[in-house]
This record gives C-alpha cells, structure tokens and sequence, in this order.
C-alpha cells in the first residue's frame, strides 16, 4: 500500500520498491481495499528485503511499515540510507468477520495514505 501510495503523490520526487521479510502473496482483501481507491495492485509481487539487500540496491530512504519486532528482523542498506519506521498493523493478522477485516484493512490502508501524504510534504 504504501509503495503504491509513495509512487503516485511522489511520482515526480521517489521511486517506492516495496518488499516483505520472505516472499510471498499479495493479500486479496489488500488488494480490494486498494482497488476502492482506484489502485489496481494485482500484477504487483512480493518481493524479499533480503533479496534487495543481497543485490546491493542503494536507497535514499528506507521505511518501514511493520511493528518494531519485524522491522528489527529487516536487514540495514549500505549507504547514505535515512531510515524510518513507521508502525502499522499487519493486514494478514487481522481479525473478525470478513467485513470486520475489510474494514480493519481500510483503516490500515487510511493510515498509511496520511502518512505518506506527510512524508512527501516533509520530504520534498
């Protein structure tokens, strides 16, 4: 979500790569909430960090979007890298009814668009 995000209102600024800790797939009732907003993520993968991290990729910045015990297990990018973490819950761990986790998703998702609308206008 947030890749998305960061490459739409920082399209002229950033270039967002998302990966997670292992590969994996992308989570339906993600990529639903984000299709409400106009975002169609379903060609998009889930990439590994360490797979980036072994190819040597550099980075400007480096975020963070899950609690601090999985951030702590994500590896550290060589160079001049400004890190951020940014805390937001897991959408795979969510909870309820299958409308109770869209709408947890939503709120996720809500979350991590004002965050991110932020961090351009800071960034920039």
């Amino acid at each position: 979500m947030a890749e998305a995000f960061l490459n739409h209102y920082g399209k002229n600024d950033f270039v967002a790569e998302s990966a997670g800790l292992t590969k994996g797939t992308l989570n339906p009732m993600v990529l639903q909430v984000m299709n409400e907003e106009g975002y169609d993520l379903s060609n998009n993968s889930v990439d590994s960090v360490f797979d980036f991290f072994k190819e040597g990729r550099l980075y400007h910045y480096v975020i963070t979007v899950c609690d601090a015990a999985n951030s702590e297990r994500c590896p550290i990018f060589p160079g001049k890298v400004i890190n951020y973490q940014w805390s937001f819950e897991d959408p795979s761990g969510v909870t309820g009814t299958d409308e109770e986790k869209l709408q947890k998703i939503r709120d996720i998702r809500d979350q991590i668009h004002q965050r991110i609308l932020r961090f351009v206008e800071e960034a920039s």
